[in-house]
């Protein structure tokens, strides 16, 4: 493999195609990037009860997250530790305890049976094969080395020694607050609707997690769908109008978005879904609950974004999380989620799920002119000579300001490749392996 320097050049604006089809250092990313960093593993609303449970994935290991009789949420491998066989073999269930098919040894996170989620409990022929010479305890499920609900998304790393997470996320995370807080200000209140969709893509999956972390450049690529109209107020378009939009890159943290600057006035309500006058209604009514639940406080507002390494969202329209789980150099298995105030109005959440679908997801309009730009791209990448090639990441280096309201934030005109530049800078810091001392900045 060749040298990371070489691989990429953030500051030049140079990034060499085989870091996105070279399985060497796929193989490098899992480890490196996945093994470490703080991950999207789900949203607390996938379970809502005591033993539910939902099957998700951290790099290329499928794991469990799961609420216990406690009402604690856990996150645990999907694998038995007995040989191997994969637990939870359905997307997600309820069960008191997962039991291996394979051999049958049970694993319980019931804080009233075990010391510690996912600890052996249950071996069949315990006392007559094994002799009751069995440490139980030390053959249970393992687990993350740390988990954090923030706002109901749940985040977990292997690492025991990755920062917190919201040292981590920095002052991204007012963006994060953006899509998950209540549209009228209150803090969280958020829900999943509609399940999880998910599907394969023929890409490698940093490409749309740059595209996400405010590539306004690829506008182009939607330009039928903006003549066919598929927002929620119709016309023309893929969704209400936005002011004031530009990019922001943490540039020290790899994340990113397109959105607004921090402002402490509530801008003057802009009507949306006018398709459907009682939904319209709602979102003015929220807007005046939002002047007087915030007052003077900083705000932010934002459309896309990335928070290093593969999780996206959107905040306002539509309003989804969006994972890229690794597969291979060149594959990817992408998710979605879509986001709703959980004490909205049916109708409001109908008509958001259906605005989510036309515009996001394998079937969205949207997403289908992103996939085939991702698979178009990656294929074209595989080649001997492509993969010696450099992608060209130049627009706009040099004309960046300070955010003085965010740490180590700077912002760019909307169109820019900063962001990107911010993303495969720290995706060098992870490759090289370099300690958290170094990669976690100071401010």
């Amino acid at each position: 493999m060749r040298p990371i320097e070489e691989l990429v050049q953030a500051d030049q604006g140079l990034v060499r195609r085989a870091i996105f089809s070279d399985e060497d250092i796929f193989k490098q990313e899992i480890k490196q990037i996945f093994g470490r960093a703080w991950l999207f593993v789900g949203h607390e609303s996938l379970v809502p009860n005591p033993d539910d449970y939902f099957v998700s994935q951290m790099g290329t290991d499928s794991v469990i997250l799961t609420r216990n009789r406690q009402g604690q949420i856990q996150v645990l491998l999907n694998s038995c530790s007995h040989r191997g066989m994969k637990l939870c073999r359905y997307d997600h269930g309820n069960n008191r305890t997962f039991t291996c098919p394979y051999h049958g040894w049970s694993f319980s996170t019931d804080g009233q049976l075990v010391e510690r989620p996912g600890e052996l409990v249950g071996v069949p022929g315990f006392a007559k094969n094994y002799m009751g010479e069995l440490d139980k305890k030390s053959w249970g499920l393992k687990s993350v080395a740390q988990i954090h609900n923030y706002k109901g998304t749940i985040w977990a790393t292997w690492d025991p020694n990755a920062p917190p997470f919201e040292e981590y996320v920095g002052d991204m995370r007012l963006y994060l607050d953006s899509a998950l807080d209540h549209r009228d200000g209150r803090e969280g209140g958020s829900e999943v609707i509609g399940g999880v969709q998910k599907w394969r893509v023929k890409s490698n999956w940093k490409m749309p997690a740059e595209n996400f972390i405010g590539d306004l450049y690829h506008d182009i690529s939607h330009r039928s769908v903006d003549v066919v109209g598929i927002g929620p107020s119709g016309g023309r378009g893929r969704r209400d109008a936005m002011q004031g939009r530009v990019a922001i890159a943490f540039k020290d943290l790899g994340h990113g978005l397109l959105g607004n600057l921090p402002h402490y006035e509530e801008p003057d309500y802009s009507p949306m879904y006018t398709a459907y006058p009682e939904v319209e209604r709602y979102y003015r009514e929220v807007h005046e609950k939002r002047i007087q639940n915030l007052g003077n406080n900083m705000r932010v507002k934002h459309r896309v974004g990335t928070i290093f390494p593969n999780m996206s969202f959107h905040g306002w329209q539509p309003r989804t999380i969006t994972v890229f789980h690794p597969v291979s150099a060149t594959e990817m298995e992408m998710w979605r989620m879509y986001l709703v105030d959980s004490d909205a109005p049916e109708e409001v959440k109908e008509s958001a799920r259906h605005y989510f679908l036309r515009y996001s997801g394998p079937g969205g309009m949207t997403e289908s002119d992103d996939m085939e730009n991702w698979t178009g791209a990656t294929a074209a990448s595989q080649g001997d000579i492509a993969q010696d090639l450099y992608f060209n990441y130049q627009m706009g280096i040099g004309h960046t300001k300070p955010v003085p309201e965010l740490r180590g934030a700077v912002v760019s005109h909307e169109f820019t490749e900063e962001n990107a530049r911010a993303y495969y800078r720290r995706w060098a810091q992870f490759m090289q392996g370099s300690s958290w001392e170094t990669m976690t900045p100071t401010y």
